[in-house]
């Protein structure tokens, strides 16, 4: 077990090397950041200035090498926007995406895994159709569509949760059903499809001779086996929710990574939007080894192979 996650923990570290590479040399020859610090009216002379005191005139290479190393020290740059550290204002930010990232996924579950379980018991009956149609109407909503239905809704017309804002627990309401509704139809066909494959095992048909029927069967038989692919999808959409957080915090105005990564991008500071590219790429590669992980620990069939 042991060398497994020393296997998968190189190959996420290298993955994560890879992303700061490729995000650092693609937003400086995309972008001049002396321009971005300077503004639409810099004189060469201003840009030539700012060039040589920020270290702007180096080989690429250099500053990357230079950059990683305050990364891995803590040391995460100056924002051009804000004249604030960069790692201030992620820290500042963070636990708002956090909590919102962990409530809409906690919304996936409750929607998603009971309907999969339900679409499972009796396939192709009127719950199945009702199961995999709530999936699809999932799926093809767009999330700043159903964000600004569900204002209209229950912020407007019935004024139940506020509109805007993250002081309390009510105004992750809204955004966290608009960013876990995303995730449903992923995590209920996978529960119906592994649930619907454990239910024809030897070990189930056993069971039913017992005397098992319904969710007694379901919960203490078949979910056990059926649920390791589900693990796996939650955890990678745990990370996506992380960094795809950006047109839900917008939209309900949440001060939260996915806002500041918005208004970064429309600053033009550079150093502010690498290091959250990164942030987000990491927490992402963290979670899918956390799920190769205990899918590991559940399984010994994957560590052995």
């Amino acid at each position: 077990m042991f060398r497994y996650i020393l296997q998968r923990g190189a190959l996420a570290l290298a993955v994560a090397f890879t992303v700061s590479l490729a995000t650092f040399f693609l937003l400086n020859v995309a972008t001049d950041p002396a321009y971005a610090i300077a503004g639409e009216d810099a004189t060469p002379e201003m840009l030539a200035q700012i060039r040589e005191t920020h270290g702007l005139d180096r080989p690429l290479a250099s500053r990357y090498f230079d950059w990683l190393g305050g990364v891995l020290t803590g040391d995460f740059g100056e924002s051009y926007y804000w004249n604030k550290p960069v790692a201030e204002l992620v820290a500042s930010r963070a636990p708002t995406t956090i909590a919102l990232a962990l409530s809409a996924l906690s919304v996936t579950i409750l929607i998603s895994i009971p309907l999969g379980a339900l679409a499972a018991l009796k396939p192709n009956s009127w719950a199945d159709r009702f199961a995999l149609g709530v999936a699809v109407s999932a799926q093809a909503v767009p999330n700043f569509w159903l964000g600004l239905i569900m204002i209209i809704l229950f912020a407007v017309t019935v004024p139940i949760f506020p509109v805007s804002g993250d002081d309390t627990w009510l105004h992750f309401v809204l955004p966290a059903f608009v960013l876990g509704a995303s995730s449903v139809p992923a995590v209920m066909r996978l529960t119906r499809t592994g649930l619907i494959e454990v239910m024809d095992s030897d070990y189930i048909r056993t069971a039913r001779s017992k005397g098992f029927r319904g969710m007694p069967l379901l919960t203490r038989h078949a979910m056990r086996n059926a649920i390791l692919p589900v693990v796996s999808v939650l955890a990678v959409q745990l990370g996506q929710k992380f960094g795809g957080s950006v047109i839900t915090e917008s939209i309900f105005a949440i001060n939260g990574l996915g806002r500041l990564a918005l208004e970064s991008i429309l600053g033009s500071d550079i150093p502010t939007v690498q290091m959250l590219i990164f942030v987000f790429a990491l927490v992402f590669v963290a979670m899918n080894l956390l799920a190769d992980i205990m899918n590991a620990a559940l399984d010994p069939r994957i560590r052995i192979g």
